[in-house]
């Protein structure tokens, strides 16, 4: 590698780490202002919704028609991705539920988060943990297009028994923000490639300050409760996380595929679309339901960086080995 390659390189991975590490520290000030002032900040309740528009069109700007055609060159990897996705978080949640004997509306909030497609950070953590970046964006595209089917009827099955859950209104909203503005934003970046080249820098700042805002709304409604839940959210979003990232670790290895796949499959299957299931709790449930989605938004983006540090670790032990 030449020097210039590598100097660009160390910039990109700098770049992807400070987004990785800075988008919990927004996000935890967001909470912070919730806890501070819930009585200002509870009344944006009507903007959760529009704030999600706004993070999943960004999502479509950073999409090419190019990114699905994994699904048609390497569909195996994919399908096995996406299915982890769909059945593995689901039903770990159903088991932390069990384990921690969670109050019923945290329960619902566990469980929808692991009922959600697969989040957009997902993709900075898979190019830091040296994984498949292709992968990770096709497998996120394609889970977030399947999210308004594949999210409403496992909520409905399994967080129903918690929560009344209304799974075609859910479906519906999950249409109008998540797929319709996913589409916008890929129609806008197949036609305006050079105009989403100019404001892309920016675009993962404006996804990060509307979750933090959505995070803010969703603390501010939930404050009186907050000191009483936090301890144990905490605990059943790291349990999640943590069970997520070594299953979708070990599928990858079992079905026989390379380590930069695992490592995105673990990445990808760990961690979700927070802000959709804080937006979805919010509306659907009640505050202290999205409760462990607005913990996830901070919680997945630090264990990400550290389990991409263990990677690049692994990494370098197995240079020295072989030199």
């Amino acid at each position: 590698m030449s020097t210039n390659a590598a100097s660009s390189t160390a910039g990109q991975d700098r770049g992807a780490l400070m987004a990785t590490l800075g988008f919990p520290l927004l996000v935890i000030l967001g909470g912070l202002i919730g806890y501070a002032l819930p009585d200002v900040t509870s009344q944006g309740a009507p903007w959760v919704n529009p704030l999600l528009g706004v993070i999943m069109f960004g999502m479509g700007l950073t999409l090419k028609l190019a990114d699905f055609r994994l699904v048609f060159v390497r569909p195996l990897p994919v399908i096995i991705g996406v299915i982890a996705q769909f059945t593995i978080m689901p039903l770990v949640a159903v088991v932390v539920v069990w384990l921690l004997q969670l109050p019923p509306e945290v329960a619902a909030g566990v469980i929808l988060v692991g009922c959600a497609p697969g989040g957009t950070s997902s993709n900075v953590v898979s190019y830091l943990a040296r994984g498949d970046v292709a992968l990770s964006v096709t497998m996120t595209s394609v889970s977030t297009l399947l999210a308004p089917i594949m999210t409403p009827i496992l909520v409905a099955w399994l967080a129903g028994q918690y929560m009344p859950v209304e799974a075609g209104p859910m479906a519906l909203s999950i249409v109008q923000v998540v797929l319709i503005p996913v589409l916008a934003g890929l129609v806008v970046s197949t036609f305006l490639p050079k105009a989403v080249d100019v404001i892309s820098p920016i675009l993962p700042w404006v996804s990060v300050l509307a979750i933090s805002l959505i995070v803010a709304i969703v603390v501010g409604g939930s404050r009186d409760r907050i000191l009483e839940a936090g301890f144990i959210v905490l605990a059943a979003v790291a349990l999640h996380n943590l069970l997520g990232y070594v299953l979708g670790y070990s599928v990858g290895a079992v079905m026989r595929q390379a380590v930069p796949i695992r490592r995105t499959m673990a990445v990808e299957v760990g961690m979700q679309n927070s802000g959709l299931a804080a937006g979805l709790a919010a509306t659907y449930m009640t505050p202290l339901a999205a409760l462990p989605a607005a913990v996830f938004s901070v919680w997945h983006n630090l264990s990400g960086a550290v389990l991409a540090a263990l990677c690049r670790l692994r990494d370098a032990r197995e240079v020295q080995r072989t030199t």
